[in-house]
């Protein structure tokens, strides 16, 4: 699956055919797309406040994650699809390093029919940022710190997204 914007409102989205989701659009065009990333666990030690025991501190998650509600188009027309990922290698390899993608030339021709594209019309936007922005800048370093140490999963992206966030929240409050 690819996600790509198309224009103000709106993504596109191409799935294999096979994908069990398409009877669910067939039967109702309103869709719930979530996307997250950036996702860390962060050990309740980390968070245990000044002079409290370690093992007092209580774990928590951070992440990133945006819910679109939407109403789901169908794209099955083998042009719309070619234009489709044509938008969508545009914006994934932007120097044009790919073959063309045509509906009548290799390698496209023969895999355009085993996918089947969605354009989905935003019709909400939920959206919620967990970093214990709460927390004082000093405890929200130490913890990026300790993300960047340990290194598993998505704790450097993580711990990116904390220190990126340091100085575009309002001073923590006592």
């Amino acid at each position: 699956m690819f996600i790509q914007p198309w224009n103000a409102g709106h993504l596109l989205v191409h799935l294999a055919r096979p994908n069990p989701v398409w009877t669910a659009i067939d039967n109702d065009p309103n869709v719930l797309f979530t996307v997250f990333g950036d996702y860390a666990f962060i050990p309740g030690p980390w968070r245990a406040k000044p002079d409290t025991p370690p093992a007092d501190g209580v774990p928590t998650s951070y992440y990133a994650a945006v819910q679109f509600t939407c109403r789901a188009t169908l794209v099955d027309d083998p042009e719309d699809k070619a234009e489709l990922l044509r938008r969508q290698m545009a914006h994934f390899q932007p120097d044009g390093d790919h073959a063309p993608i045509s509906v009548d030339q290799p390698p496209y021709d023969r895999m355009l029919p085993g996918i089947r594209g969605l354009r989905l019309e935003v019709t909400g936007v939920r959206a919620k940022f967990t970093y214990d922005d709460h927390k004082p800048v000093g405890h929200r370093t130490a913890v990026a710190d300790r993300l960047t140490e340990r290194g598993q999963g998505l704790d450097a992206p993580t711990a990116h997204q904390q220190r990126r966030r340091l100085g575009r929240i309002g001073p923590w409050k006592p």
